[in-house]
């Protein structure tokens, strides 16, 4: 059976409040099979069958009415999550630092008119790289300031991020 990682945007910030059992129970209720979470930002490790695209779908559904504001879900296979833990440009580079470093999952490839407006943002020390479906970032001077950390504007889609020790558990737990 498939396993899948769910990536909800916005839980339990700025009163958004989604307690993680209750959201295991949801997914279990949805017929995912060993749902477990990770952290209280909305991480969910399951085994399913179907798309990711379904259950993407299924999860935010589900989701309406749960908390204070609408939860959208971006969902990558496990195989999916290998590939973004292998692709990471910035890793290749001498002396980086993996705790100045996240990964924007995008609902889809971002469009060339989004990739420019990205491009053309005033964003100091910072740097990404595009990787398909998703954005590698490193934001050196941290991530409370970062221009990057949001890009769900700019690029005009759902987009959710995680820190790069957030993606590296994640990628463990979908191997378990």
């Amino acid at each position: 059976m498939p396993t899948y990682i769910a990536l909800l945007r916005g839980i339990n910030v700025g009163g958004n409040i989604l307690k993680m059992d209750r959201l295991r129970e949801l997914c279990a209720k949805l017929g995912m099979n060993n749902p477990r979470t990770y952290v209280q930002s909305g991480n969910i490790v399951f085994e399913a069958q179907g798309s990711a695209s379904h259950w993407a779908e299924t999860l935010e559904r589900k989701l309406e009415g749960e908390s204070r504001l609408p939860v959208s879900v971006i969902v990558r296979t496990a195989a999916d999550m290998r590939a973004v833990l292998a692709g990471n440009p910035f890793l290749k580079e001498k002396g980086i630092d993996t705790a100045r470093l996240a990964v924007t999952f995008l609902q889809h490839a971002p469009a060339k008119p989004a990739l420019a407006a990205l491009s053309a943002l005033k964003i100091g020390s910072e740097r990404f790289h595009c990787g398909g479906k998703e954005i590698y970032l490193h934001c050196p001077d941290g991530f409370g300031n970062a221009k990057l950390y949001t890009l769900e504007k700019v690029l005009a889609q759902k987009t959710t991020t995680r820190n790069w020790n957030t993606v590296t558990k994640l990628c463990e737990m979908s191997a378990e």
